[in-house]
């Protein structure tokens, strides 16, 4: 997985001028690398591109140009790729009902340790992530998680949770998008 460096990112006010032209190719590329699972879940995998649009968004949000502020961007987006052959993810938990997203996100907690990635062999390969981001009687709604694949592809998507089991198979497109970033 390349990460991104310094170099390639530009001052906000350069980037805002090509905005559209790059948020077009990271919306093409980010349609095969959204999965839904269940009525709640969904994984954006992240590469080097979307990671990339990411950092940019955040300098034109916040209008960043301090160079240690820019770096920090960089540090913080980089980790949810992880290491060459990791497959990394933003998990966002999408419930529309705030009262229920309540119960819900503390009915789930725990669920970080139940997501999983399987491959050909039946072999289930579950996601890592920070503790951080988790607290002690509730999830947070958004999560970056990591999958160390070895080399094997997945071909599924799931989660072995008591309050919550569900998978399911990820179309070729989701594969090969999938296959690629590893």
């Amino acid at each position: 997985m390349k990460r991104v460096t310094r170099e390639e990112i530009q001052d906000y006010v350069t980037y805002v001028e090509q905005r559209d032209e790059f948020r077009e190719k990271v919306l093409k590329i980010k349609g095969a690398l959204r999965i839904h699972l269940g009525n709640n879940l969904t994984f954006l995998f992240e590469n080097h591109d979307t990671i990339q649009y990411q950092i940019q968004e955040m300098m034109r949000i916040e209008q960043i140009v301090k160079e240690a502020d820019i770096q920090h961007e960089i540090d913080t987006y980089n980790e949810i790729l992880g290491q060459p052959g990791d497959l990394g993810c933003t998990l966002m938990i999408e419930i529309d009902d705030p009262a229920e997203r309540d119960v819900k996100l503390k009915e789930w907690l725990g669920l970080s340790d139940k997501i999983y990635l399987a491959v050909t062999s039946g072999e289930k390969i579950f996601a890592q992530y920070d503790p951080k981001q988790v607290g002690d009687d509730r999830l947070s709604s958004v999560q970056y998680l990591r999958f160390t694949m070895d080399g094997k592809a997945p071909v599924a998507i799931g989660v072995e949770h008591e309050k919550l089991t569900v998978e399911t198979q990820l179309t070729s497109e989701q594969c090969e998008a999938l296959a690629k970033e590893i």
